[in-house]
């Protein structure tokens, strides 16, 4: 606009001067044409400078206008990449975005020392989780209640409460959650094993009073809801964080614990298999999807007040304490603000993020006439958007701290590189809820406690697995059912213990050769235990009256003089200890000199 006008604006003055010259030769030629020829001019040039004045104002407005539409389209284009709530201005270039550095994460990831000084065997490693402290505990709550409620009950220690445990893990390898317990007792369809361990009569016993707190004690405890399973929940729970340190990439997200009994916080999830059941907040690690932290959702603090950012707050709890990470999560969580709150923590975010955001530029939100597999990416100095077309008509929209360039994959479907690393890492907590339930010792409960105590096993199970396979990362590799003999190994020394204390053999043939079995194992695997005797005499065996002290083998009741070391090693039952009478420099001088080195 601006051009036209001044094109008019040149041309003006050349106009008006071929007016003169025209005027100038018709004053020439009409001279004799008298006063009426000159009017006619005068009227004429009066005629065309009114048409240039009116040309100039009218210039004027289309410049105006010009100006007006330019000053209009700057304002759309702001518009577009300006958030909806107009407090973040998106740029479409990198040009100002800061280089992302990660922190120090200050762990080694992997099972702590704490872990591995402690675990020899899978039961060892399963025992960090299921302790001696929370057994007593159980077995205590149990034997209160079963005393209160249920006649004749016979008191269980915590050999069978373990034993109670294993024909549970036991029935998660056989995949019996759907089967009926006496059917898994039957001589003819059941397996032997559970008849070995316990009768059926006895396992639902053990089933009714299984108890986590006592009742009576529960009235001051009545606003907190998880009340009847704190105490265990809280005991567990510290032991995930000890025992394993996640690695870089975490993964957030929420767990569905199968229930449809009475429970005052249980979840309707229609995504999820079960549908309804206990919602647990999981943060787990993406390698190994390793459960470090859990937390129960309870419901509304409130019931009058609705939870705001309930999503941020949840990451928050999930990742305190850590620093370095990447957290992964879905568009539940992700917001600007907990981004800037995690980079405060020296974390980085990737995430979907949902279209109603007020955060977003409107720029991203455009689908249609978008080509298909098309990225349009939105930066400031720390965050990055990126709007993504798998199909004509779908908007994919992801934010991440960790990605600050618009890099694409040249290969397929040109996906960016921030929805290629969230496909990598969003999985952690769904293949902890499938590795979980393929061998789930769940049974059916209207119980919520018991639900969630069922749940804590399995995953117990899997996150000791983990940790054996770390540490014995050669142990049956060639087979593809590591895991399913891991757990079958658990299960057995769970019960073998309590088996070989039953004083009868079982009606049934086959339990009672799982019985014999059992035995005779535990008998050759027994080995007498050194006894240090430290009581000394005089050896009755020398044939010299010499003065010599030795000790007495306590196994064969034989004495040795001091100067016959012809058998000696160390840690030998037969032979006196030498170690505790600290003679051993005396020894090994005696074999250098007789060419017998100890």
């Amino acid at each position: 606009m601006n051009s036209e006008y001044e094109d008019s604006s040149a041309l003006s003055p050349v106009e008006s001067g071929d007016e003169e010259e025209e005027e100038e030769v018709s004053e020439a030629e009409t001279e004799q044409l008298g006063s009426s020829s000159d009017s006619d001019e005068d009227e004429s040039e009066e005629k065309i400078d009114e048409a240039a004045a009116a040309g100039d104002e009218n210039g004027e407005k289309i410049d105006e206008a010009a100006a007006a539409g330019d000053e209009n389209g700057e304002k759309i284009d702001e518009a577009e990449w300006t958030s909806k709530n107009g407090k973040i201005s998106w740029s479409p270039t990198n040009a100002e975005t800061f280089r992302y550095i990660p922190a120090a994460t200050g762990l080694t990831p992997g099972p702590t020392r704490y872990a591995t000084a402690r675990i020899v065997d899978p039961i060892s490693s399963f025992a960090l989780f299921l302790t001696d402290e929370i057994v007593k505990h159980i077995v205590s709550m149990t034997n209160l209640h079963g005393n209160r409620k249920i006649p004749g009950w016979r008191d269980i220690d915590a050999e069978e409460f373990r034993a109670y445990v294993g024909l549970l893990v036991l029935s998660g390898v056989y995949r019996s959650k759907h089967e009926s317990t006496l059917s898994l007792w039957s001589e003819k369809w059941g397996r032997s094993i559970f008849r070995a361990t316990m009768s059926e009569k006895r396992f639902q016993n053990i089933n009714r009073a299984l108890r986590f707190d006592d009742k009576l004690s529960r009235p001051p405890r009545r606003l907190d809801k998880m009340a009847p399973f704190r105490k265990v929940w809280n005991m567990w729970t510290h032991r995930l964080e000890m025992l394993f340190s996640p690695d870089r990439d975490l993964c957030v997200d929420e767990q569905l614990v199968a229930f449809k009994g009475r429970c005052s916080f249980r979840q309707y999830m229609p995504k999820k298999p079960a549908k309804y059941g206990i919602k647990i907040w999981a943060a787990c690690d993406v390698k190994t999807s390793y459960a470090w932290r859990l937390q129960v959702y309870t419901g509304k603090a409130a019931p009058d007040r609705v939870e705001v950012n309930q999503g941020m707050r949840v990451v928050l709890d999930m990742t305190e304490g850590l620093q370095g990470h990447v957290v992964t999560c879905d568009n539940f969580f992700t917001s600007c603000a907990l981004a800037d709150e995690l980079l405060k923590r020296k974390m980085a975010l990737v995430g979907t993020i949902r279209q109603n955001k007020p955060e977003l530029p409107p720029h991203l939100l455009q689908a249609k006439k978008r080509e298909i597999f098309s990225s349009i990416f939105a930066f400031t100095n720390t965050h990055t958007l990126v709007s993504y077309i798998p199909r004509r008509g779908k908007n994919v929209l992801l934010l991440s701290t960790k990605h600050r360039r618009p890099d694409v994959s040249k290969e397929g479907k040109r996906k960016p590189v921030i929805i290629e690393d969230y496909n990598k890492c969003k999985g952690g907590v769904d293949n902890l809820d499938m590795v979980v339930g393929t061998y789930s010792c769940r049974r059916r409960t209207n119980y919520w406690p018991l639900a969630l105590f069922h749940n804590v096993l399995d995953v117990s199970l899997y996150n000791a697995y983990v940790l054996w396979t770390s540490i014995e990362s050669s142990w049956q590799k060639q087979k593809g059912y590591r895991r399913r003999l891991f757990i079958e190994e658990v299960g057995e020394m769970l019960v073998n213990p309590h088996i070989a204390k039953r004083e009868r053999l079982p009606r049934s043939s086959a339990a009672a050769a799982v019985v014999t079995s059992v035995n005779t194992a535990a008998a050759a695997a027994w080995t007498a235990p050194i006894i240090q005797c430290k009581s000394r005499r005089q050896c009755e065996l020398c044939k010299d009256k010499r003065r010599r002290v030795v000790n007495t083998c306590c196994k064969s009741q034989r004495f040795k003089e001091l100067g016959d070391f012809n058998n000696l090693v160390p840690g030998d039952p037969d032979l006196w200890c030498a170690e505790e009478v600290q003679i051993w420099p005396m020894v090994r001088s005696w074999g250098e000199a007789n060419g017998r080195p100890v």
